[in-house]
């Protein structure tokens, strides 16, 4: 056994052994491991510090009850957490996300992949993420405002615009945004940024929305250029309806390639000839105001088949863009695409490939683009939206997207530095190495910290 892959492993132990029962965080952690280990070995400076080990423990996990009422008058408790995992680089900034499958691992991975991803952007953010095991599906207008009343009673003493700046996430939308934002003023008597994702009309940022899936398109395109290749032409692959799905679709079709899929929890849809833009419209109606399901849209559309109950990576493709959740991608889905001839991955969704996935993609030289380069675009422009929040102005969107552009180049820029061997580029090294340094850098500079 190598030097590397031992200490590796020894790292590992130790870490599972004081995070036991948290499979997604040991994931993201062995990711990052891999990527830096040989690098870190050869810095006696990092390891007599122990970076490492430090930037793996989160400076502090806040756990909370959410009590709240529904229309019926039933009392209902969730529970809800805010991981405030590194502020080295800046407050701490992530998203919050409400969904059935949240738990302590879940934004333990979330909130350490962040570090990293907010690293890469070259803002002055620090990682952070938070959230709740409560689920909106189903639920009423007006018991979504009470429990997000009822869960910023609680968060507001402990974030702020200087000390930890929340977003949305899976579950959490300009709605709820909304509500979180009012209730916080209604707290505190102050506007003041604490939250990104707001609306445009009371401080919200121009191509917020749009962002992650924007970014990810961006920084797809310059991955395919550097090895000579393009977008225009490409079959795409997008799982997931939501905002990062839909966007990243739009872009795509801008940009000249063939989107044939768009999934949800019930299935994907297929369309050979690809998506056009009045096909997106119509599912982003379906999705963010009738909170419909993606079946719909076949229903509505000839030539659209929907695959109830499967995952769309069977379709041949040239480029997979997995958009929905952790995780989703698995061994056997990486077979069938490399099977069907796809030449690259982007991630628009935070670690949506299982580790064995990834192996596979790498050990076929498929460019394989992670998550916290290639969907860093969303909190890019949170923090645009934190700029333009103490600056007191608005930036108009071609402004704000020329930023994100620029933004996701140097990025790219970044990943290649770091992770060019043989005149290929290591796109997971890359990122793992680049955003991890800066971290390191800053937590050495401070001295015991």
């Amino acid at each position: 056994m190598s030097a590397e892959r031992s200490e590796i492993e020894q790292f590992m132990r130790g870490l599972e052994h004081r995070n036991p029962h948290e499979p997604e965080f040991h994931q993201a952690v062995q990711e990052i491991a891999e990527s830096v280990m040989p690098w870190y070995l050869a810095h006696e400076d990092y390891r007599k510090a122990q970076i490492l080990e430090r930037v793996t423990e989160p400076d502090r996990i806040i756990s909370f009850r959410v009590s709240w009422e529904t229309d019926d008058g039933d009392i209902r408790a969730n529970r809800a957490w805010r991981v405030q995992f590194s502020h080295a680089l800046g407050p701490y900034k992530g998203g919050l996300r409400f969904h059935p499958t949240v738990t302590q691992s879940v934004l333990k991975f979330l909130g350490f992949e962040q570090i990293f991803k907010n690293s890469l952007t070259g803002l002055p953010m620090g990682g952070a993420k938070g959230g709740s095991n409560f689920n909106p599906k189903g639920k009423s207008e007006r018991e979504v405002m009470r429990f997000c009343q009822s869960l910023m009673t609680e968060l507001y003493r402990h974030i702020g615009e200087d000390v930890d700046i929340p977003a949305g996430d899976i579950g959490v939308g300009t709605r709820e945004i909304s509500f979180l934002f009012g209730h916080y003023m209604r707290l505190q008597n102050r506007w003041t940024g604490v939250l990104t994702g707001k609306g445009c009309s009371f401080g919200g940022s121009a191509v917020r929305m749009e962002a992650t899936g924007y970014g990810c398109v961006y920084f797809c395109e310059h991955m395919l250029n550097h090895h000579g290749e393009g977008l225009e032409g490409k079959c795409i692959a997008i799982s997931g309806s939501g905002n990062v799905a839909l966007h990243a679709a739009e872009k795509a079709v801008e940009k000249g390639a063939r989107v044939v899929t768009l999934s949800d929890s019930d299935g994907f849809v297929y369309v050979r000839e690809g998506l056009q833009q009045e096909h997106l419209e119509f599912v982003k109606d379906l999705k963010q105001n009738r909170r419909g399901r993606i079946s719909e849209f076949a229903e509505n559309y000839r030539g659209a088949e929907f695959h109830e109950g499967e995952d769309p990576w069977r379709v041949t493709c040239d480029i997979a863009l997995p958009c929905a959740t952790q995780n989703e991608l698995q061994e056997n889905d990486a077979e069938a695409l490399i099977r069907n001839g796809v030449m690259a991955v982007c991630e628009g969704a935070n670690m949506p490939l299982t580790a064995g996935a990834a192996r596979l993609f790498a050990a076929h030289n498929i460019l394989h683009a992670p998550g916290k380069a290639s969907n860093a675009g969303g909190v890019a422009v949170s923090g645009l939206e934190l700029s333009q929040n103490a600056m007191r102005i608005s930036w108009s969107h071609d402004e704000v997207d020329s930023l994100l552009q620029k933004i996701m180049t140097e990025i790219h820029l970044s990943c290649v530095q770091h992770g060019t061997s043989h005149g290929r580029v290591d796109y997971v090294r890359g990122a793992n190495i680049a955003g991890f340094k800066k971290v390191a850098d800053a937590m050495l500079a401070y001295g015991v910290f």
